[in-house]
């Protein structure tokens, strides 16, 4: 089963798919480990790997390589940030078979003109609605696997309102996306409305700090969400905890104790150390006993 078909068999389900944020390899890992069945590689803490905000700096090169190392070091679905596509619909129908031949099972497109902004700052600014209907129709061509989901996300709601962002919601769908994403609602009462007014199933994007308003995730379940995402969830206690560590440091020139921490050891072996120590011996053994037998 591709990750692409594993990703809709999850969400055929009646539950809420949780996909927390990951942005290298590590931090993938750590999400299947805790038990999560889906990925999401954040734009943001992607950019933030190269010491950039997310501002639409990187390529799509760049975005596409950050999806193959987190679809490379997991075996859960890996859902991709593809920002506006890079460019016109040319460059969408490019983006949508590169990421797919990087293991990716999902991506999500967006309305906003170029270079792009975060869904949660503000400033953003959109295309019209004929150009945004027009990339989500040429990410819906350029796919080879028919399972490989086209997730339309739209920052209208900022830039104009609510009822724009549904309507464009909607006319995505129509064009064949497989799912809504819209942006930086502003309440509680427009995060319920959201699933309610629109024809397809929806995602939730839970920001750190931003602007959409703290849920429960089983309420947003019951509100009729199919995906949610958790893009800062990761970044934001990692950096927490490193401006600590290197507060301590500095403060007082010794390292934070480890005592209480995972020793050497359990870090590799969250790595996923036991299986490349197993094919330590497993080659050479049956090459002796091979030669042995001569």
């Amino acid at each position: 089963m591709t990750a692409a078909a594993t990703l809709r068999a999850l969400l055929a389900q009646p539950d809420i798919v949780i996909a927390p944020g990951a942005y290298d390899g590590f931090t993938a890992r750590l999400v299947e480990r805790a038990g999560f069945p889906a990925v999401y590689m954040t734009g943001a803490g992607t950019s933030a790997r190269y010491g950039l905000p997310d501002y639409g700096l990187l390529t799509m090169t760049e975005m596409v390589g950050n999806a193959t190392t987190l679809a490379d070091a997991v075996s859960i679905p890996v859902i991709a940030d593809a920002d506006t596509g890079y460019g016109t619909e040319l460059n969408v129908v490019r983006t949508v078979r590169h990421y797919e031949r990087s293991g990716a099972a999902a991506i999500h497109i967006e309305d906003q003109v170029a270079p792009k902004r975060c869904g949660h700052l503000e400033g953003k600014e959109i295309v019209s609605r004929e150009e945004f209907v027009a990339k989500i129709r040429a990410a819906v061509f350029a796919r080879r696997d028919p399972d490989f989901l086209i997730i339309a996300r739209t920052d209208s709601r900022a830039v104009r309102d609510l009822d724009e962002a549904i309507a464009r919601a909607n006319l995505a769908l129509e064009a064949g996306a497989d799912m809504a994403f819209v942006e930086a609602v502003q309440s509680l009462d427009e995060l319920a409305a959201v699933p309610q007014r629109v024809h397809g199933p929806c995602l939730l994007n839970v920001v750190r700090g931003g602007k959409t308003p703290n849920i429960d995730l089983r309420t947003a379940n019951e509100l009729g969400y199919r995906l949610a995402i958790l893009p800062s969830l990761l970044i934001g206690e990692i950096a927490d905890a490193c401006m600590r560590a290197l507060g301590q440091l500095k403060a007082t020139g010794q390292p934070p104790a480890l005592a209480d921490g995972p020793t050497l050891q359990e870090r590799f072996r969250q790595l996923g150390a036991s299986e490349w120590d197993d094919m330590r011996t497993r080659f050479r053994s049956a090459t002796l006993q091979t030669a042995g037998s001569e």
